[in-house]
């Protein structure tokens, strides 16, 4: 299927121009987004992903986005897009100057643009650490900015040899995610996943993982992690699970192009997300 797209208040060609030259989005990256699943036409847990939209434009210095009229946007692409898996929303600075510098608050002109399309879902993944790091005391360190070339970088490695995902460290050598996932290492009975105060992204599938864990009674928390707990990975006293909006929980089953085992609570957890998924569309 096509992408559907909406920006300045109607639906768009794919071929329409929406943007200008000089949105602050296209020359210094200066903007924030959200993706989220869609299921039978509505979008998943829309309401947490609009939250985080607020909290990473306000990160960002970017006025709150307009909650009605995301909503409104979103119900136009999904009711022109019958199938779609994928919903993104991007918000950026709207026109601007050429550097780094915004134009004053009351000159700003914020730019929204949303789509539907088509998402595939894996069951498993397969994933390669990479040498490159996150930087945990960034100034945009856990805000979902557009500004996204170091994880293409690290994504293409990742494809180069075979996988779908790179495993980031942050600079002190602790695990962080991966480029467009959260990461849970299962290890003596409980599902561990680094704290945001490792640079990592608060992932909306990562947050309903620790509630929906704890309800099934599945053991899950934060812990700091450092990066060599990958080595137990390989070495078969660990296993290795991602989050995330379109893969949901999506166990490993290959870590730097050996196959590993899925662990009991990860395949379990799969099954829990998956059931809650289909019951609660806007938990």
């Amino acid at each position: 299927m096509s992408v559907v797209i909406w920006a300045a208040g109607r639906l768009r060609e794919q071929d329409e121009a929406i943007a200008t030259g000089v949105d602050h989005g296209l020359t210094v990256g200066d903007g924030v987004f959200e993706t989220c699943a869609v299921y039978d036409g509505r979008a998943f847990a829309l309401t947490r992903h609009l939250r985080r939209l607020d909290r990473s434009a306000t990160g960002l210095g970017l006025p709150s986005p307009d909650a009605d009229e995301v909503r409104a946007a979103v119900d136009a692409v999904l009711a022109a897009a019958p199938g779609a898996g994928r919903l993104r929303i991007t918000y950026t600075g709207g026109p601007g100057p050429l550097g780094s510098n915004r134009l004053p608050a009351d000159e700003q002109r914020p730019t929204l643009i949303v789509l539907a399309g088509p998402a595939t879902r894996a069951e498993a993944s397969r994933a390669v650490r990479v040498p490159w790091v996150r930087n945990e005391r960034s100034g945009v360190a856990g805000l979902k900015t557009i500004s996204y070339a170091e994880n293409v970088v690290a994504l293409a490695e990742a494809y180069r040899q075979g996988a779908d995902e790179a495993m980031l460290a942050n600079t002190v050598g602790e695990l962080c995610e991966g480029t467009g996932s959260n990461v849970l290492v299962e290890r003596d009975g409980a599902l561990l996943t680094p704290p945001l105060s490792s640079g990592c992204l608060a992932g909306i599938t990562r947050e309903l993982v620790l509630e929906w864990a704890a309800d099934a009674g599945i053991e899950a928390r934060e812990e700091t992690l450092p990066y060599s707990a990958l080595d137990d990975v390989l070495a078969g006293t660990a296993h290795l699970t991602l989050s995330g909006s379109i893969r949901n929980v999506s166990p490993v089953v290959a870590l730097d192009g050996t196959d590993v085992k899925p662990g009991p609570l990860s395949l379990e957890l799969q099954r829990v997300f998956q059931e809650r998924a289909a019951d609660q569309i806007d938990p």
